[in-house]
């Protein structure tokens, strides 16, 4: 990468690779894992990525012999767009969204394709089981005991701005090239976020253009940079993003698929952090400071220090929700909550 407005881009740190074969020490190598690393040629065996080294249109084939008849969500950026799925000036996006049928689709990207015409179309987060038949048994991963969700990324070159997820996440290169830039989870404030409930993808996203990046505007930028990994993916390839890390992602070829999946360590039942961070800026954020003094130290005490003080007085019997979750307590805490907001 080129060195823009004093970023070293081809300096930064490189995500460290790792080796194992496809079963029990994929799992080992996954469980509690808390860094990023790489697994090259993971899933080299699979048939999507033996078509997709054969040409684009032969991966655009193989999907569509096991492509559902149903719409699939397509995002498509206007003539010149130049791959960036972003907001416009006015913080709408850059980008229409639409339906379509993946023959209809993947047609137009063979004609794009004849004509030499660069365009931006990209298929995100498409739920593989929900819109294929038999691509997830044709192309195999063993993750133990983990039940993933499964998803597909299908596009020409584009860029995602940098964002994070809940769940751990397994990104597995099927076809052309994919560039990774990771930061850890605490250079959110490095990064620049934009809004949360405004987004391109449902999470907040830095506003930082890495490809040149306005450090007037974003000087802290250079700070997250130092802490930055990076990986260029090829096909075959695959990337352990663990929960909560940045992550910047990059389509470079003219056509691009990514395989992932998603998994949580701790249990279905439990609420997703997100929601509860919303819930605290309608609630709490805007409180005189005083008492969010107060609502802070509760916070501490029920929730991030949550110790043997808050329930040893109490009955064991009597504890409801402060004692530790079960499927039925945390039902009827999502119902408690589901009745107060809806008044």
């Amino acid at each position: 990468m080129a060195e823009r407005d004093g970023v070293i881009y081809n300096r930064l740190a490189r995500v460290p690779e790792r080796l194992c074969d496809k079963g029990a020490g994929l799992d080992a190598l996954l469980e509690g894992a808390r860094e990023p690393f790489v697994l090259r040629g993971l899933v080299a065996d699979w048939p999507l990525v033996a078509a997709a080294k054969r040409s684009a249109r032969d991966a655009r084939r193989y999907l569509l012999d096991h492509a559902r008849d149903r719409p699939f969500a397509v995002s498509i950026g206007a003539p010149g767009h130049d791959g960036r799925l972003f907001y416009d000036a006015d913080m709408a996006m850059n980008f229409r969204s639409g339906t379509g049928k993946l023959p209809d689709i993947f047609a137009g990207l063979d004609t794009a394709e004849e004509r030499g015409e660069a365009r931006t179309v990209y298929l995100a987060s498409i739920d593989i089981p929900a819109h294929f038949d038999g691509l997830d048994a044709a192309n195999p991963i063993d993750l133990g005991d983990r039940d993933p969700l499964k998803s597909i990324w299908i596009g020409t070159r584009t860029r995602i701005a940098a964002h994070n997820d809940f769940p751990d996440n397994l990104a597995c290169c099927a076809a052309g090239r994919r560039r990774f830039t990771l930061f850890p989870p605490d250079q959110f404030a490095n990064l620049y976020l934009g809004p949360i409930d405004n987004t391109p993808a449902g999470r907040a996203v830095s506003m930082v253009d890495f490809d040149a990046p306005d450090l007037a505007a974003f000087p802290r930028f250079v700070e997250a940079m130092a802490h930055a990994m990076t990986v260029e993916l090829e096909p075959g390839d695959a990337l352990f993003i663990p929960s909560m890390w940045w992550h910047h992602v990059e389509g470079l070829e003219p056509f691009n698929i990514l395989v992932n999946y998603w998994w949580r360590s701790t249990p279905a039942f439990l609420g997703q952090p997100q929601e509860a961070l919303n819930h605290a800026i309608l609630a709490i954020r805007d409180l005189p400071d005083a008492d969010k003094a107060i609502w802070r130290a509760l916070f501490d005490h029920y929730v991030f220090e949550n110790g043997a003080d808050v329930t040893d007085h109490i009955p064991e019997a009597a504890r409801s929700i402060l004692a530790p979750l079960t499927p039925e307590s945390a039902g009827r805490l999502r119902a408690f909550l589901l009745r107060s907001l809806s008044r």
